[in-house]
């Protein structure tokens, strides 16, 4: 991915030396082990990941919004990677909101380290890169890319870009009013309607990504040779089937949140290759 030389975003806050926390086991960081394991407790039980996160920091209530952080210093060549996909999901998405005859507000992105306070509550490395609505921030613990590489098998610069841009896909259902409605609905369901909803909601995020992917190629071209399989073996290193399968040797279709591996592959493939919105409309698909 030729990404050096463009536009960086200014929506990126560094609090990884703000004092957020540790979180771990006997004070240290959180062990790539333990981030498996939080991975797999969401997918498993079928918690929110941001419940997750409680569960974790020993919090869950909301935080108050902290003061304004710092931008990434310069030469940090993996904060300004971040910074540089981020610009780029703001351009696409002004285009194409505008286009929807709406107005795109762009979210924050937060750098911490382990811990971090989030208007969601108090927010864990352990679950990896996670959208919080009530703060419209994204917040990535970039230690979760080492993870991505030797722990997930879901390597590359695309993967990462991915990644980030699955997380805006979840801003962009933000905005449009998706993530309230689906909220309340999921209020009065069963568990498992509850996690069933969540798969639709989470797959869109990976089609909206394919659609950002699609845009951003046409303006920018920046796509090298195998950066789209990147991309496609991240979605299918980190579906519900593959994780439980290569961590307990157990598949439980009912407790699925966030989609198969193929389904993950498959509406982020449907959102590159159409560059349609229209084409992610995962709530009344009949087949997912």
């Amino acid at each position: 991915m030729k990404w050096e030389g463009y536009r960086r975003s200014d929506n990126v806050e560094d609090r990884r030396g703000s004092g957020g926390g540790r979180v771990g086991l006997g004070g240290g960081r959180l062990s790539a082990g333990a981030v498996i394991v939080a991975l797999l407790g969401g997918l498993l039980f079928g918690v929110d990941p941001l419940t997750m996160l409680g569960m974790f920091t020993g919090g869950g209530s909301a935080v108050e919004e902290q003061g304004p952080a710092p931008a990434p210093p310069p030469g940090d060549i993996r904060a300004t990677f971040v910074s540089t996909v981020l610009a780029d999901t703001e351009d696409v998405w002004t285009s194409l909101m505008q286009q929807e005859g709406k107005a795109y507000h762009a979210p924050k992105l937060v750098l911490f380290r382990g811990a971090v306070p989030t208007a969601c509550g108090r927010g864990s490395a352990a679950m990896g890169p996670f959208y919080c609505p009530d703060d419209q921030r994204i917040y990535i613990d970039l230690d979760f890319f080492d993870i991505m590489d030797n722990r997930l098998g879901a390597g590359g610069d695309f993967a990462q870009a991915y990644v980030i841009s699955h997380e805006v896909g979840h801003h962009v259902q933000n905005l449009f009013g998706i993530s309230e409605k689906v909220n309340r609905a999921r209020s009065s369901m069963s568990r498992a309607q509850a996690n069933s909803l969540s798969v639709r909601i989470e797959l869109q995020a990976d089609c909206l990504a394919g659609v950002w992917a699609y845009h951003s190629q046409k303006s920018k071209g920046w796509l090298e040779q195998g950066d789209i399989e990147e991309a496609m073996n991240a979605a299918a290193q980190i579906g519900d089937d593959a994780l439980q399968r290569n961590t307990q040797g157990t598949v439980l279709p009912e407790s699925f949140t966030h989609g198969t591996s193929a389904q993950r592959t498959d509406w982020f493939t449907r959102g590159l290759r159409t560059g349609s919105i229209n084409q992610c409309n995962t709530l009344e698909a009949g087949r997912l």
